[in-house]
């Protein structure tokens, strides 16, 4: 995709959607990385229906820690992945209160020093909890990216690094949001709505539909 396509391509999605945010619910910075490790081959939906009793409960580190390992997988069960996620967060908590002062660290190399957190989610919480403009790759970030020609890549770091490239700086801080809503929505992995999308003739996908 063109320089300038690329521009035009994220003014069509900012006019549907001024400062999108993520669909994950919280209260704090805490409850948002909670939320994003959770999220991992999940949808926000179900980790907000599995949220929503947990942080009723849980506010910190400290929370968390006291409610244990067994007693956090009663509240996250139905949730994929959730044994490996529970003993996660449970040691995420148990590092922030003794080496980040029960504070979520706002660099990617301390977030990434954390259990249960990847390049993704560390990107997740820089962008939302401290307004920094990264940019989060998650499948449908990867599927849009490379389907509309974007920036194409066969892993997501690649595809990460390529966005930053081309993305122009002053759409960087909700450029994955758009993406994100678009592929989840709009350009769908096994039918895209091709006739519902509004950045169609800006779209390089072989198969697009008329």
């Amino acid at each position: 995709m063109k320089k300038a396509d690329i521009d035009t391509f994220f003014s069509i999605l900012k006019q549907h959607n001024e400062a999108p945010k993520t669909e994950l619910m919280f209260i704090n910075h805490y409850q948002l990385l909670t939320s994003v490790i959770l999220s991992a081959q999940a949808t926000d939906i179900s980790v907000n229906k599995a949220t929503k009793p947990l942080f009723e409960l849980i506010k910190t580190p400290e929370d968390m820690v006291q409610l244990g390992e067994d007693a956090l997988i009663t509240y996250i069960k139905s949730i994929g992945l959730y044994r490996a996620k529970a003993k996660h967060i449970i040691q995420m908590s148990k590092q922030l209160i003794h080496h980040f002062n029960s504070e979520v660290p706002s660099t990617l190399s301390e977030l990434q020093s954390l259990p249960g957190v990847g390049r993704k989610t560390a990107n997740v919480v820089l962008n939302e909890a401290f307004g920094i403009p990264t940019i989060a790759v998650d499948t449908h970030v990867f599927r849009v990216s490379n389907r509309v020609g974007l920036a194409k890549g066969k892993t997501p770091d690649q595809v990460e690094l390529k966005l930053m490239k081309v993305v122009p700086k002053h759409y960087q801080l909700y450029a994955h949001h758009w993406l994100i809503l678009h592929g989840r929505y709009i350009c769908t992995a096994r039918s895209p709505r091709c006739t519902d999308c509004p950045v169609f003739d800006l779209c390089g996908f072989k198969n697009k539909s008329n």
